[in-house]
């Protein structure tokens, strides 16, 4: 049988060097948060949840039919996102932790990540370029109680660096791994 993978779709930052909400900027006809909901594959959209303190990127959501968590204290960092998305998942054998902010990211790569897991459901499958880690990054269920132990804006690679054993590189092209923190980074 198949171990159920969840998906965590994390937009609930502050943004604040973008200087607005960055997750509705356009880039080629199509908002940030739109591009990271295209790149879930689609076998994992039952179990995908958006987790956000904004209510256009919770209305988009919902539109394509995505669960919604409200982020309703941001400034606690990203730990709390990832707590919040890591409890309403926590049924899933493993889960995929993808950033919104990575507009360049596809479903190809994504679905290599998942691919990779699936091989491997006992360790961790993380998007890299050569030696360079990034994200999404896929966690089976025993290192969830961790990743719900993370506070302030800690996320996975305090987990990651305490288990460097278990990680598996996806190696993914570079710009794949781009994450937007200014305007003149899309």
């Amino acid at each position: 049988m198949e171990l159920r993978i969840g998906c965590v779709v994390m937009a609930a930052g502050n943004a604040v060097r973008f200087g607005s909400n960055k997750l509705l900027h356009e880039l080629d006809g199509k908002t940030l948060l739109e591009r990271a909901l295209d790149a879930v594959p689609p076998e994992l959209a039952g179990d995908t949840v958006v987790v956000t303190q904004y209510d256009a990127v919770a209305a988009l959501a919902a539109r394509r039919g995505l669960r919604v968590l409200r982020n309703d204290r941001p400034e606690l960092g990203i730990s709390r996102t990832i707590r919040l998305g890591t409890q309403a998942l926590a049924g899933c054998g493993g889960i995929l932790y993808l950033v919104a902010d990575q507009p360049r990211l596809t479903r190809a790569s994504v679905t290599k990540i998942v691919e990779v897991w699936r091989a491997h459901p006992d360790r961790i499958a993380g998007a890299a370029c050569g030696e360079r880690r990034g994200n999404p990054n896929l966690f089976p269920a025993k290192y969830f109680p961790e990743l719900c132990a993370l506070e302030g804006d800690r996320g996975g690679t305090r987990v990651i660096r305490a288990h460097p054993e278990a990680l598996l590189l996806v190696q993914l092209p570079e710009p794949e791994l781009l994450d937007c923190d200014t305007p003149e980074q899309i």
